[in-house]
């Protein structure tokens, strides 16, 4: 979702200043043909483009409506598509023409001719994220969107026919939409599953080049009391020896992981990742530059720069 934030302040709308708590969402079309954000939202950011007739709708009564809502979907000056949020999300917007205004957030797509099918997919694709968003950010789901059309059936909106003369066209409808921001819910929910997942490293049983050191820390090599190829035998010396431990060749403690984490001897600390975190950022906090991230992906035999929130990353000291 390509999302930007303009609030439409000079709408009476705006400064009516009331507040709803939201429970539903409402999608509706302009039902003109302008793709073009600048007719509705202004004004110019440096992104929509001058609407040269400044006919927006961040005036007080835009043609002499009261209309008014939480966002619009279409394009961009150089042709992009994006969102613009034009109202707070749990503002009481002027949309429905009924009692939904009181209870959903309702957005704008602009509409074209109806008949280009690569604008079509681009902007439904959009408006699937955005719903997706709000969902997420006021615990809906997929069942609480509705369409104009379909509110007007409800009893809670105008007499409109949005966006069924458009989504049909395409071989949508709104029970295709909802499917779509349900699946993509879903996959977000997954996402967040697998956040909490550590980063599995394996060890070779047998190593063709380098040893299993058996030491008290990876520093204090005259510690050591042998360097294995096999690692069941560096662990079967460590056990022999309390206090020590098998380190890589390359100083990673592993055996016994959580006596050496415990004690303090190995040659590492631990960072929990939180929302946010990257390799570089880490890498900047403890070891003073964030072009040492490799040497925690090292650490932790990672192949690949994402990291999730919940993994437990080893930092060298």
């Amino acid at each position: 979702m390509n999302l930007h934030k303009l609030i439409l302040t000079e709408n009476a709308c705006y400064k009516a200043g009331r507040t709803i708590t939201v429970k539903g969402i409402m999608v509706h079309s302009t039902g003109a043909n302008n793709p073009n954000l600048k007719r509705y939202v202004g004004p110019n950011d440096g992104l929509l483009g001058e609407n040269q007739y400044g006919n927006h709708w961040n005036t007080y009564h835009p043609g002499g409506r009261e209309v008014c809502v939480h966002a619009f979907i279409g394009k961009l000056a150089d042709g992009t598509i994006a969102t613009y949020q034009t109202l707070p999300w749990n503002h009481r917007g002027w949309h429905a023409g009924g009692s939904a205004n009181n209870t959903h957030i309702g957005f704008e797509i602009c509409e074209d001719g109806l008949t280009d099918y690569t604008y079509f997919q681009k902007v439904y694709r959009e408006a699937v994220e955005l719903c997706a968003y709000l969902c997420k950010e006021y615990g809906l789901t997929e069942q609480n969107i509705i369409c104009h059309s379909e509110g007007y059936k409800q009893g809670v909106a105008s007499n409109h026919g949005d966006v069924m003369h458009w989504f049909p066209k395409h071989g949508k409808s709104m029970d295709t939409f909802r499917a779509k921001v349900k699946a993509l819910l879903a996959a977000d929910t997954n996402e967040n599953t697998e956040d909490t997942a550590e980063p599995v490293v394996t060890y070779p049983e047998k190593l063709t080049s380098g040893y299993y050191r058996v030491r008290k820390a990876w520093k204090d090599s005259k510690s050591q009391v042998g360097a294995y190829r096999v690692l069941a035998n560096a662990k079967a010396a460590a056990d022999k020896n309390p206090g020590t431990h098998v380190f890589t060749n390359d100083g990673v403690a592993i055996y016994p992981v959580d006596d050496a984490t415990d004690s303090g001897t190995a040659d590492y600390r631990i960072h929990t990742v939180v929302k946010g975190d990257t390799l570089w950022d880490i890498a900047a906090l403890y070891l003073g530059k964030g072009s040492r991230y490799p040497e925690i992906k090292t650490l932790n035999g990672l192949k690949s720069n994402v990291i999730y929130s919940g993994w437990k990353l080893k930092i060298p000291n």
